[in-house]
């Protein structure tokens, strides 16, 4: 599947910035599964620096520098991504969960181990440990206790927006058992990591649909966040949405992952002045024709 995906966050400022820096975490990361066809970043005013890079873990990442006062600052995001998501493994075929915790603290996974640990938005949390050893009995292979998990959280806990803030912990998540897609993210890597098995917060985008018979709203779509477990050298990592409790598919772009939302915030930075600010976002996923006039 071919899409185009634009992103726009605005923010507005109550006075005028002096001086500011951001990091943006916007650009689609390639994967074997993943064809970035074209991208670009655009930011009104203009910044007196721009560079771009990969982060840690190997995601795209563009630093913005402004040097001249500003009431408002725009940074837009637009690429054009193919996504082939390969069907994952037959549960049944993926090894017994506490094997690939040992696994996990070996040399042969050395690359997942940092995933092992828990973090400031995604602790070792006892309720979320607790949790999510419900789903990891005795001897279970891991991909069927991952998509236990997944879709348990999916059924039990309640989507409901403006209940909680990016900082709201997983605790008080793991008790009032609603949230969004980020909430549910941190408590799945949370319980995961408490199990002694790595896991990372993915962060992306996920095509939405309008109510039948309506027409899709401009900007309507959807920045998400899902999880991805390691399921062991063999079989590597797998995607999970435990929003949606799915296994992730071709309806999700990814931008890129770290060890909790910080790593991958899609915009943050510093500013000199500013006051008071308001913030939007504005997000359109949509597919692509890829062959015109066939």
């Amino acid at each position: 599947m071919r899409y185009r995906v634009q992103h726009i966050t605005r923010y507005a400022y109550g006075s005028p910035v002096e001086l500011a820096a951001h990091m943006v975490h916007l650009r689609p990361r390639t994967r074997p599964w993943q064809t970035v066809i074209s991208e670009r970043i655009v930011a009104d005013p203009l910044p007196a620096r721009r560079r771009d890079g990969l982060d840690h873990f190997g995601n795209h990442v563009t630093w913005l520098f402004m040097d001249r006062p500003h009431a408002d600052f725009e940074v837009t995001s637009e690429s054009i991504v193919d996504v082939d998501y390969p069907p994952p493994p037959a549960p049944g075929d993926t090894p017994a969960w506490e094997s690939v915790v040992r696994a996990a603290g070996s040399p042969e996974g050395w690359q997942a181990a940092e995933f092992q640990f828990g973090t400031a938005m995604a602790p070792v949390d006892d309720a979320s440990k607790a949790y999510a050893s419900l789903s990891f009995t005795q001897d279970r292979t891991i991909l069927d206790a991952v998509l236990d998990l997944n879709d348990r959280i999916y059924t039990e806990f309640r989507f409901r927006s403006g209940v909680t803030s990016i900082s709201t912990p997983v605790s008080q998540v793991m008790v009032r058992r609603e949230g969004v897609c980020q909430d549910f993210s941190h408590v799945m890597i949370s319980g995961l990591r408490g199990i002694g098995l790595p896991a990372r917060y993915t962060s992306g985008y996920i095509r939405t649909k309008p109510p039948p018979g309506q027409t899709k709203r401009q900007g309507a779509d959807q920045s998400h966040a899902w999880v991805g477990c390691w399921l062991g050298p063999d079989h590597g990592w797998i995607d999970v949405d435990p929003t949606n409790g799915i296994v992730v598919k071709d309806e999700h772009v990814l931008l890129g992952w770290g060890r909790d939302f910080s790593d991958v915030s899609p915009v943050r930075g510093v500013i000199l002045g500013g006051g008071d600010h308001a913030v939007s976002v504005s997000v359109d996923l949509d597919p692509v024709d890829q062959h015109p006039g066939a």
